[in-house]
């Protein structure tokens, strides 16, 4: 999802695709994580979803080729290829936890810069983008980078500051190829995020080739 085939306001645009089915499952995941932490678009993304619903009841129904194998292919297809619930705890919803097929206790973290530690959600939908995982210390400032495609960063705990406003949990931060940025940490406790990226991020500060090797994109 590039930010530029968006509408003036992108947050509007994600819900609308959400609303539609028209996500990848990492953005899906971030949308519905959203939504179980704030309640501010739940309303907005109910109506576009009967919407939805009444310009399908409108539509002609067609006949399914091979209806009863493409079911059958579904139901024997190995427990392994759908990832397995995971319980919900206090910082990932249950959209979220079952994505990412960990809960924040088990997450295999590796230190990317001192204070900063990152997870690569593993996913079989790579056209749908990269996900990761985030756990800033409080007060660190992450290196100044930019895109070449777009990041949609779904705050999960305590907060972050760049040039574009303050995020706290449950706030959806957007960045595209136009946004060259130093997200902050909030001061008081550490920053857990969620991110999605369509195309890796490009470093832009001092020594950022050295640190672009540490982060491995």
């Amino acid at each position: 999802m590039r930010l530029e085939d968006q509408a003036a306001h992108p947050i509007d645009a994600l819900m609308a695709q959400y609303a539609s089915g028209q996500l990848s499952p990492a953005l899906h995941g971030l949308v519905a994580a959203h939504l179980a932490i704030k309640p501010d678009n739940r309303n907005f993304v109910g109506a576009l979803e009967e919407l939805n619903a009444k310009e399908l009841d409108g539509t002609a129904s067609g006949v399914i080729r091979n209806r009863d194998s493409r079911l059958a292919a579904i139901f024997d297809a190995p427990s392994g290829s759908i990832r397995t619930q995971v319980a919900q705890d206090a910082i990932f919803p249950a959209p979220l936890a079952d994505f990412i097929g960990h809960r924040l206790d088990s997450v295999p973290w590796r230190t990317v810069l001192p204070g900063i530690r990152e997870f690569h959600v593993p996913h079989g939908d790579k056209a749908g983008g990269e996900a990761s995982l985030l756990w800033i210390k409080p007060g660190r400032i992450m290196p100044a980078h930019t895109h070449d495609g777009a990041e949609v960063t779904l705050v999960l705990k305590g907060g972050f500051s760049d040039a574009s406003g303050h995020y706290r949990r449950g706030d959806i931060a957007f960045a595209d190829s136009d946004v060259d940025h130093r997200p902050r940490a909030d001061e008081d406790e550490d920053c857990i995020c969620f991110a999605v990226t369509d195309a890796p991020l490009r470093l832009t500060g001092p020594f950022g080739r050295i640190v672009q090797r540490l982060f491995g994109h």
